[in-house]
């Protein structure tokens, strides 16, 4: 609930939590009570009686204000779902196809229920992708369910709410199965066709029917259900999707749909031992995009523009002879001659023929009027959609829609200011981050769709200050535990089917391990994921210092994608290696495995020694060669003795003078260098780096087009050239560490203590920050005014903030007309500075 006074803060807590709502009201068949709880705490692990698979339970809270007044509450429930796998009742079933058929399976089933229904629920879980439909409607508004994992070591299920769907009398379950990473049947450089858990699709499916009577009955997957194959005639996750509107079965997924030439089904086992819950925000249709503008070359070729790069599919509706084939080719750019090129983007397809175009979706007429074609198992990175026909068809720019798919995060993050480049900046980032959210987070959404480590905690903090990011997180981690090896290493691209525990995926990389658990305990408070990692990361920790010589390291890539100055590997990995101990020290004593902190405390400390002791000369105030992202990973991951630390960072300032006030980085010092500026007294510097509009820099792709960010500074470039990438994406958080000065309390996580420290940048007239943490909306916003600053600040119920406004020269700050210092310590409330 919503407290706006001043100071308005949580006194005590009381949480309740039954069976029956009713009860709950009257304070009766309690299966827990906290009791009243007098502290500010908002995170609060249920400790009561054991909860059971498919049971709802409601809760209410009950919270006293500052005044120590109760406020009134609702009541929410939860449901609890399988809760293990003794609880299935349904076996995993498939068709009698081998790994290289390539039309998708169709499987049905009619049940008539019992007794009138109370409620439904169906639990469906699959290796490989599935589209569930009840009596002809598809369940659910999610795209490409379950999401992707390592199949043999862990798989999901989802659950839904089905009562509306069921009807007295025959009703039919249909299912869909697509290949997605379970059946891998593309050719490409990361050998996912020869996946150690490669398979026919497959699902089990319990459909759990409560009557009015309380009885139950489920109706579940097994050996009296049928099965045919579909019109999808080809799906691949990586290319694309074959359509052959002739082969359709009207009415395939209802009641009286005649199967009897459908054929019967083989009984699978389980994919893994391990079925758990899909807990997190699923892929969504989440905007759908009109056509920009249309050119129609002749009545075969038409070229669609959405105006803008997203990340998802394209449906098309259109008339045409039976047999007509259309072909939907998809790009990021296209020729001189208007025609969609593809070359920066199909690098790593390894087709065998030309059956399997990449991002090009096919799609045969059935000539029965108008049809409507949208792919169910493929997505796709594109702006321009190129429709070749084989026989002449007519179409307009409303023939064809975008839709921007990605795991459907609410967003929690904003900023607009006086400069619409950086307005434009962070919106494309954030098009950038979403267009590589799939599950997990990707590299690009065209030619790669991996889940690359570095790109993932790069990226991190601009995710987290923008969405609500948690669940997506908390499932890759999830995913990094399943691809450890015993020894602590693990591959660059998780999760994979094997590649990439080569020889460079070090520290730089597969930090993931420790930065993004640590991330998820800075900006929620929440250390259940850190928990969760802990043995993992110290396992990693163990494994780089046992392979380390003198507590230095070259286990790593590098600073990926420079503009043109490289950086020494020795030095950057060493710098990660010291991040990764050093969290995991910091984890440590916050667990209280007191004999952990020491001995990674002290490792932290020697490789920080063995850092300056090589690369850095304090003398001068120079790392390794003074390129800008030696001097910024010094000064970004305290490496730096507190001594030296302003001489390093005038050092840097002044490189990026010497660079002409433009970048100088890579993937490693992009994450670093604004941070490193406007942290230690020059951001106006990395203002004018974060804005610049000319090359090499974020703004450059902008003022050129660029609707998502690029894989490379040069536009020109002949490799890594992909137009939609997030490693270059750490600006995004930035803009609201830097200029806007939302900043995390270490001490006190979760903004349940907000660091407020703005900067009024030389080159803004204006800049609003907002963002919604767990205790509610965080404002910072600043404009210049005839007299100075105007400083507006909401600091959310139950957190308060540190704020440090910077001063220059003679400056004054005023709050409520009265002259006060530039630091204070707020609680919560909304303020107005005023700087004179």
């Amino acid at each position: 609930m919503l407290d706006n006074r001043k100071g308005a803060f949580q006194q005590a807590y009381r949480i309740l939590v039954g069976t029956d709502s009713i009860q709950l009201i009257n304070k009766t068949g309690i299966v827990w009570d906290s009791g009243k709880v007098l502290n500010s705490n908002s995170l609060i692990t249920y400790n009561g009686a054991a909860l059971r698979p498919f049971t709802k339970y409601y809760w209410q809270l009950a919270l006293w204000d500052k005044d120590g007044k109760p406020l009134q509450t609702t009541m929410a429930n939860f449901e609890m779902g399988m809760m293990g796998m003794e609880n299935w009742k349904g076996t995993w079933i498939s068709d009698r196809n081998d790994v290289n058929t390539m039309p998708a399976p169709y499987f049905r089933k009619v049940f008539s229920p019992a007794k009138q229904i109370k409620s439904a629920r169906a639990y469906i879980a699959a290796a490989g992708l599935y589209e569930l439909y009840l009596n002809g409607k598809k369940v659910g508004d999610h795209r490409l369910d379950p999401m992707y994992t390592r199949f043999d070591r862990r798989n999901l299920y989802v659950s839904y709410d089905v009562t509306s769907n069921l009807k007295q009398g025959n009703n039919a379950i249909g299912v869909l199965l697509g290949n997605g990473w379970y059946n891998h049947q593309s050719l490409a450089v990361w050998n996912f066709d020869k996946a150690p858990w490669r398979a026919r699709p497959t699902f089990c499916l319990d459909l759990r029917i409560t009557y009015t009577d309380g009885t139950v009955d489920v109706i579940k997957s097994g050996d009296d259900w049928k099965t045919s194959l579909s019109p999808i005639i080809s799906n691949s996750i990586y290319t694309a999707e074959h359509y052959d509107a002739r082969l359709e079965q009207k009415g395939w997924n209802t009641a009286d749909f005649d199967d009897s030439k459908w054929r019967g089904i083989t009984l699978r086992a389980a994919p893994s031992k391990n079925i758990v819950s899909q807990v997190m925000h699923p892929i969504r249709n989440v905007e759908e995009i009109a056509v920009k503008t249309m050119r129609k070359f002749n009545d075969t070729t038409y070229v669609f523009n959405l105006g803008r790069n997203i990340a998802g599919v394209s449906k098309i509706k259109v008339k045409g002879e039976k047999g007509t084939v259309i072909r939907l080719r998809h790009a990021e750019r296209l020729y001189a001659n208007g025609h969609t090129d593809l070359s920066n983007i199909d690098v790593y397809h390894r087709p065998k023929d030309q059956s399997d175009p990449f991002q090009t979706d096919i799609f045969i007429l059935n000539g029965e009027g108008e049809e409507t074609f949208m792919p169910l198992f493929n997505y796709k990175g594109f702006q321009y959609v190129e429709v070749m026909s084989s026989k002449p068809i007519v179409l307009s720019e409303k023939s064809l829609v975008g839709y921007f798919m990605h795991s459907d995060v609410p967003a929690v993050g904003k900023i607009a200011s006086s400069n619409s480049l950086v307005d434009k900046l962070w919106w494309a980032t954030n098009n950038s981050y979403l267009s590589n959210l799939y599950g997990f987070p990707t590299d690009c959404p065209q030619r790669e769709k991996n889940g690359w480590t570095g790109d993932g905690h790069f990226a991190v903090e601009t995710g987290l200050y923008n969405f609500d990011g948690i669940t997506v997180y908390e499932k890759w981690m999830g995913d990094h535990r399943d691809e450890q090896q015993p020894n602590g290493v693990l591959p660059d691209i998780i999760p994979t089917s094997g590649w990439g525990y080569g020889t460079a995926n070090g520290t730089d990389w597969t930090s993931t391990i420790a930065i993004i658990p640590w991330n998820i305990y800075l900006f929620y408070g929440d250390s259940k994921l850190l928990g969760d990692n802990y043995q993992s990361i110290k396992s990693y920790v163990d494994y780089v210092e046992d392979t380390s010589k003198g507590y230095l390291t070259t286990f790593g890539r590098g600073d990926w994608v420079p503009v043109k100055s490289t950086s020494d590997l020795e030095y950057t990995s060493s710098v990660y290696f010291y991040v990764d101990a050093d969290i995991l020290a910091k984890a440590a004593k916050l667990f209280g495995h007191q004999n952990d902190y020491l001995q990674y405390s002290a490792l932290a400390e020697k490789i920080k020694n063995a850092i300056n002791a090589k690369f850095f000369n304090p003398a001068t105030g120079i790392y390794g060669k003074g390129v800008q992202t030696e001097l910024s990973m010094a000064l970004q991951w305290n490496i730096v003795p507190d001594a030296s630390r302003q001489m390093v960072a005038d050092n840097l300032a002044a490189r990026v003078k010497a660079d002409g006030m433009h970048i100088d980085v890579g993937v490693l010092g992009a994450k670093a260098v604004l941070n490193a500026l406007s942290d230690n007294g020059h951001s106006d510097i990395a203002y004018q780096l974060a804005s610049q509009d000319t090359y090499p820099g974020w703004g450059w792709w902008i003022v050129n087009g660029a609707t998502t960010l690029h894989e490379n500074w040069d536009m020109q470039a002949t490799r890594d050239i992909s137009d939609n990438h997030m490693m270059f994406g750490e600006i995004g958080g930035w803009f609201f560490k830097g200029i806007g000065g939302i900043k995390i309390d270490e001490k006190q996580p979760g903004f349940k203590n907000i660091l407020l420290k703005p900067h009024f940048v030389k080159g803004l007239n204006h800049f609003e920050a907002s963002h919604t943490g767990p205790y509610g909306a965080i404002l910072s916003s600043w404009k210049r005014t005839t007299k100075g600053v105007k400083y507006d600040v909401v600091i959310p119920a139950n957190s308060t903030a540190s704020v440090e406004i910077p001063v220059i020269g003679g400056t004054k700050v005023y709050l409520d007309g009265k002259q006060i210092s530039n630091t204070i310590n707020i609680s919560a409330g909304r303020y107005v500075f005023e700087l004179k």
